[in-house]
């Protein structure tokens, strides 16, 4: 990973007077969630650190459960806690999409355990050294741009059906209603 998509620290200065709106990311795969803004007076000690559309994010206490997303262009600006990471892929070398997708695998998310080391239940932190030595597979960029475009299709036919279910769970109630009750009448 140091050398395919290295870590990447843009540290923000705090004002006492200032806001800044924070950015999480969501285990299993599903992407980022804005957190709601954060008065520079209550930093306090915590280092923030601003994040920009296209980093593959990492939030290192659950990463081995998949806390892995691409932070999107709404995304832009948001600042993180030193416990967020952004990796930058080198566009020569791999996509960020690919990354996201392959740790979001199961051999993904086993070198993210492994790089997981700590105890019982969520206290396992992703240990900064150890994802840089994770060895990613780095395909062709040509093949990994045309895997991404496949996946982007993929997940608009998922939109799609998922739009369409909930059009039909719709009509359900007005046919039901329609058969118990006969046509509506018009005014």
């Amino acid at each position: 990973m140091a050398e395919v998509a290295p870590l990447v620290r843009r540290p923000v200065e705090v004002d006492l007077d200032g806001t800044y709106p924070e950015l999480g990311v969501r285990s299993f795969g599903k992407g980022t969630f804005h957190k709601p803004d954060l008065p520079g007076a209550e930093v306090g000690n915590k280092k923030l650190f601003r994040i920009c559309a296209g980093d593959l994010l990492f939030n290192i206490v659950f990463a081995w459960e998949g806390a892995v997303a691409v932070a999107q262009p709404e995304d832009e600006g948001r600042v993180g806690s030193h416990r967020f990471l952004s990796c930058v892929p080198a566009p020569e070398t791999a996509t960020v999409e690919f990354l996201r997708f392959y740790f979001s695998t199961p051999e993904g998310l086993q070198k993210l355990g492994e790089a997981s080391p700590g105890g019982a239940g969520r206290n396992r932190t992703l240990g900064l050294k150890k994802l840089e030595a994770i060895q990613v597979p780095v395909p062709l960029i040509d093949h990994q741009q045309w895997f991404d475009r496949l996946q982007a299709k993929a997940r608009n036919v998922r939109a799609i059906r998922g739009r369409t279910a909930q059009d039909v769970e719709a009509l359900i109630p007005a046919m039901l209603n329609e058969i118990f009750n006969g046509p509506a009448k018009a005014a």
